[in-house]
């Protein structure tokens, strides 16, 4: 792993830390991060209900990058709680999609480093 993608991987793992909320949810089991054009990170966690209106980490990572006026990612990494790299659900995935530079997001795949174009994980996206 290269030295920018093991800093979105660090920034991811270090905001991992679950919590039980309340008898229906849960958070913080996963975390991500992204890295914008400009060089900034946004991290997030997940947000997990019984009731499934929870909120995936990458999505939530990016969330707090809009709020924050920003809106082209260069890098996206999530893991869990067990430091595995988690590539993004197909909901994340689509998400992403519809955001401005998508053809040019990578995202980091596996815990052997392997790094992906977002486009090649979303061949046929709503988009």
């Amino acid at each position: 792993m290269d030295k920018d993608w093991k800093m979105v991987y660090d920034a991811a793992k270090a905001i991992v830390n679950p919590k039980k909320i309340s008898n229906q949810i849960c958070s913080g089991g996963v975390g991500a991060a992204v890295v914008t054009k400009n060089g900034n990170i946004y991290t997030g966690v997940c947000i997990d209900t019984d009731c499934s209106l929870g909120m995936c980490a990458e999505r939530n990572a990016i969330s707090t990058m809009i709020t924050n006026g920003e809106f082209e990612i260069k890098m996206a990494a999530a893991v869990d709680k067990k430091r595995n790299v988690l590539p993004p659900c197909g909901a994340c995935r689509e998400f992403l999609m519809q955001l401005k530079n998508s053809e040019k997001i990578e995202v980091l795949a596996d815990n052997n480093g392997t790094v992906v174009k977002l486009k090649d994980l979303m061949p046929y996206s709503y988009s």
